[in-house]
């Protein structure tokens, strides 16, 4: 099983959602990076369950303990292990169930490529649980980019068919704003169309449904000249990691799709020279990225978030040991909408993308 990324700096996850923890291993920071646990801790805590009436009941506290590569509060240089345990586990929810296949989750193919073998239990290794480690490690990276004034914030674009009606500014998204979208449990720039989304959310969750949704990260003041043509393009980088993130189908930069539909001369975003001497762009369609590197304005990109698989209604599916078709009605404790726990995880893996990419 692959469980590893990174080129300068590498990461490694292990752990299952019913094990008895998770946790990661970073490998490749320098030495002498002053660790800040609360402000690691606060990340942690926006990724969290148990927090809101539009999350799941489990409830687990995140609380992190670093096993090596720390030392007198700054990093050693060696490999930096975290450890996050599991606490309010109900594995009996899924003993019952245990052979028949949930819709829209890994128990097929995770069957399959682990010979029968992988541990099913809410989810195993496949578990969004996974993503909590995903948290601590971007924590780390992120203090270091603010550090250089690189501020990385997301917004909800949408939940289901509901859309926020404020949009980022392409060409002048400022760090405040996105200081405070990172402080909002359910970060929208339209706080009005934010409560329509938490309504849309508990109605799916009284009918036994789930909801999905699109949010949008940008990221500012990064340097132009980050990332390498073709394969370490800072595209190829934050999709792989992006990806990586359980849930995400599908991932898009700038205009995305909808530049396909304009001319070049609408597309193209044109120079000019700014008061300061840089050099800028009067549009920004390419999502601050040009020929896989960045070109000093705000990188801004959109990750698809599905709805949550685990749904109360009926469903049909095969009972895999005894080879027959059947109908599941999942029990247990599950997100009606896995968006707003998701925004701290996206904006985690960018900060790890993008900090290898500066290793560089």
């Amino acid at each position: 099983m692959s469980g590893t990324w990174g080129s300068k700096i590498k990461i490694s996850i292990f752990g299952e959602s019913h094990g008895k923890a998770v946790g990661i291993v970073v490998d490749g920071l320098k030495p002498g990076i002053e660790i800040d646990l609360e402000y690691i801790g606060e990340q942690m805590k926006r990724r969290a369950p148990g927090r809101t009436k539009l999350s799941t009941a489990r409830k687990e506290q995140d609380e992190f303990q670093i096993l090596s590569g720390y030392f007198e509060g700054k990093t050693t240089g060696t490999p930096l292990c975290a450890m996050i345990s599991n606490n309010d586990i109900r594995s009996q929810d899924y003993k019952k169930t245990s052979n028949v296949l949930r819709p829209g989750h890994a128990d097929f193919t995770g069957n399959v490529k682990y010979c029968g073998f992988n541990d099913y239990r809410g989810g195993g290794h496949f578990s969004g649980r996974l993503t909590a480690p995903l948290v601590f490690a971007g924590a780390l990276c992120r203090k270091i980019l603010e550090g250089k004034g690189i501020m990385i914030g997301s917004r909800i674009k949408s939940i289901g068919k509901i859309k926020d009606k404020t949009s980022f500014e392409p060409i002048s998204t400022n760090k405040y704003i996105l200081q405070e979208l990172s402080k909002d449990t359910f970060p929208v720039l339209d706080k009005g169309c934010g409560e329509k989304m938490k309504g849309s959310i508990l109605k799916a969750r009284e009918e036994g449904d789930s909801l999905g949704g699109v949010v949008e990260t940008a990221v500012v003041n990064l340097p132009a000249g980050i990332g390498e043509p073709f394969f370490d393009s800072v595209e190829s980088t934050l999709s792989h990691l992006l990806f990586s993130v359980p849930a995400v189908k599908g991932v898009e930069f700038g205009q995305g799709f909808n530049i396909a539909a304009m001319k070049g001369s609408e597309a193209n975003d044109q120079y000019y020279i700014s008061e300061g001497g840089s050099i800028k762009t009067y549009t920004n369609n390419n999502g601050g990225i040009l020929g896989g590197i960045t070109n000093g304005m705000p990188l801004i990109f959109r990750a698809a978030v599905k709805p949550t698989p685990s749904i109360a209604k009926p469903q049909k599916t095969v009972d895999i040991e005894n080879k027959k078709n059947t109908i599941l009605e999942i029990s247990g404790r599950h997100d009606p909408c896995i968006v707003p726990r998701a925004v701290p995880v996206i904006e985690a893996v960018t900060a790890l993308g993008i900090l290898d990419l500066m290793q560089e």
